[in-house]
């Protein structure tokens, strides 16, 4: 089979293991099933914006065209950093997608990728968020009525703990000893007393798994570009964003999205 199509992320649901489907046209491909055989995606040299679909020379927030890049609510400063989003305060490129995305309920939570981290997301984004991060386990901290509150929270606890994800421990990290409900205890008895009413009692820890055997100790990231336009291999799993290959060669393809390839297996 072959496709042509402009990548956008991998679209998860959560199952035992996680199932993955990717955006093709007006249909998907499952991509669960396509573990174990070859396939191959040729970078066609050409880059849509997802927004707007304008052949752009680069790409900004994974998509995007800089004329999108730098008017568009998708890519607010707030959307990379909520402690800046200033749309309670009815500062907002697009107060009515603010109302949609970012004046509702949040969550801060901590997730082990590899290390333990500490995230915000909607609370429509459970458990999708931490599946596009590759979490293998996450547990909520705190709730919040809006994307401001949830950031300040957050950059609270950046003091004593890291938001980002080591790409390379998180796909090689299938097990851990952490107690999510005893860290979350340590961490939330760190923040300033105007903060703590937005601690939630909901405790619950969602484990994930996901298609692949963690078969490889080292990993080599496969970046499109305009000399290095084809990836081919056999497909051993996914985690996260990450198609996994033969030999450890890892794919992000939402940090592709927008690129137009070719898809054959």
């Amino acid at each position: 089979m072959k496709y042509e199509t402009n990548l956008l992320k991998m679209r998860s649901e959560y199952h035992t293991p996680v199932k993955y489907f990717l955006p093709v046209g007006d249909s998907e491909i499952f991509m669960n099933e396509l573990i174990g055989r070859k396939i191959e995606i040729n970078y066609l040299n050409q880059i849509n914006c997802i927004k707007c679909n304008a052949v752009t020379q680069k790409s900004f927030h994974q998509g995007y065209c800089y004329s999108c890049y730098i008017s568009v609510p998708e890519c607010d400063s707030g959307v990379l950093r909520p402690e800046t989003d200033m749309s309670h305060l009815g500062i907002s490129r697009d107060i009515e997608w603010s109302k949609k995305y970012s004046l509702i309920n949040h969550y801060v939570y901590l997730a082990i990728t590899g290390d333990l981290k500490v995230g915000v997301t909607r609370f429509n984004q459970i458990p999708y968020r931490w599946i596009d991060q590759g979490a293998i386990s996450a547990i909520k901290i705190c709730k919040t009525p809006y994307r401001n509150l949830a950031g300040t929270i957050e950059v609270e606890l950046k003091k004593h703990l890291s938001d980002k994800t080591n790409v390379n421990k998180m796909l090689k990290t299938k097990s851990h000893n952490i107690n999510l409900i005893t860290e979350k205890q340590k961490y939330i008895s760190l923040l300033p007393d105007e903060l703590k009413k937005y601690i939630t009692t909901d405790n619950t820890i969602t484990n994930i798994s996901y298609p692949y055997n963690y078969q490889f100790d080292n990993f080599s990231n496969f970046i499109f570009s305009n000399k290095q336009n084809q990836i081919s291999g056999i497909l051993m799993g996914i985690k996260g964003q990450y198609l996994i290959f033969t030999n450890g060669i890892i794919f992000n393809v939402r940090a592709h999205s927008g690129y137009l390839i070719s898809l054959t297996y």
